[in-house]
């Protein structure tokens, strides 16, 4: 039996079981070629018809009160109520660029160029990593031992940076749970981000996801503050969200700004569940000790680089050189 005679089965038996079926679209699918858009069904309100057992991807089944979307991968359904979309947010390039918090994006400026040399060896473990299925490769945190390093303008511009590639979109995270520098540094108030995600199971990422008017960046705020961060972040859930951020999008980087390695235990905790940390160093400050500590704290992570800021030797005042 085709595909065709298979799905004309299974919706006279939704029709039997008093699921509307609507006609099918005329670019739905045809034998010998490759799945198309698929009929949606109206079920009843508080059910939804059996999947289980389909090998049927991109699918949609649309309820009175809610949407229920067919995971390609897993071929699991989860809960997606209708009408939910991210909030959009207008950043002020010009006045970032004015105080030194974003690097030019209008013309080719030395540190811009810096940039690019950063996020090369990056995003090549990330392809790597991905064609061999091994880790979170497109995980990447973005640390320092001690605050005031960069390690904020470092997360913000290399986003910016691998945003701008042509097979890249970015997802940059607020992981500094306990300050949220990066929405201060980007002039934007507190709100529900990534704690609340994880402590609240009627929260989808997309509730609290903002997107920018710099294509194909994202943000995900810090989210509430919560005593327990240290614990929701080294929890199963934290893991399982992980994992979701990596597969959903095999195009998407997720770049985590957070706290510093050797002020609290989140950052060491975030930095075992990540697939690549990029650890800044300010020259001329911090101690070769204090290093030492910083790349003890995330030898977990598969993947360690550190990158040197503000070297007086050069022209530029950012970064220097990468390691």
């Amino acid at each position: 039996m085709n595909i065709i005679e298979l799905a004309s089965q299974r919706l006279q038996e939704l029709s039997r079981t008093g699921v509307q079926v609507p006609a099918p679209h005329s670019d739905g699918c045809h034998a010998g070629g490759r799945m198309g858009t698929v009929p949606h069904v109206q079920v009843p309100d508080g059910t939804a018809p059996d999947l289980s057992n389909e090998k049927i991807q991109n699918q949609e089944f649309v309820g009175s009160n809610g949407r229920l979307q067919m995971d390609s991968v897993s071929h699991t359904i989860r809960s997606r109520p209708s009408g939910r979309h991210s909030e959009t947010v207008t950043l002020n390039l010009d006045l970032l660029e004015e105080a030194g918090v974003l690097a030019s994006t209008k013309v080719r400026s030395t540190i811009a160029e810096e940039f690019r040399h950063i996020k090369r060896p990056l995003l090549d473990n990330v392809r790597k990593g991905r064609s061999s299925h091994n880790g979170r490769p497109a995980l990447i945190m973005v640390t320092s031992a001690l605050p005031g390093e960069g390690k904020t303008f470092f997360a913000l511009n290399l986003a910016v940076s691998m945003a701008i590639e042509i097979d890249t979109s970015v997802l940059l995270v607020d992981g500094d749970v306990v300050r949220c520098n990066l929405m201060r540094s980007l002039g934007l108030q507190a709100r529900k981000g990534l704690l609340d995600v994880l402590t609240n199971p009627s929260l989808d990422v997309a509730d609290v996801m903002l997107k920018t008017n710099i294509p194909r960046l994202s943000l995900l705020p810090a989210g509430t503050s919560n005593t327990r961060s240290t614990e929701i972040l080294a929890s199963e859930a934290m893991s399982n969200f992980l994992d979701e951020l990596a597969n959903r999008y095999r195009d998407r980087v997720v770049i985590f700004d957070s706290t510093p390695l050797l002020l609290t235990s989140e950052a060491k905790v975030l930095a075992a569940k990540m697939g690549q940390v990029l650890v800044v160093v300010e020259e001329s400050r911090t101690s070769y000790s204090d290093l030492q500590k910083a790349f003890a704290a995330v030898e977990s992570c598969p993947t360690v680089m550190s990158v040197l800021n503000k070297d007086r030797s050069t022209t530029s005042n950012y970064a220097s050189y990468y390691v």
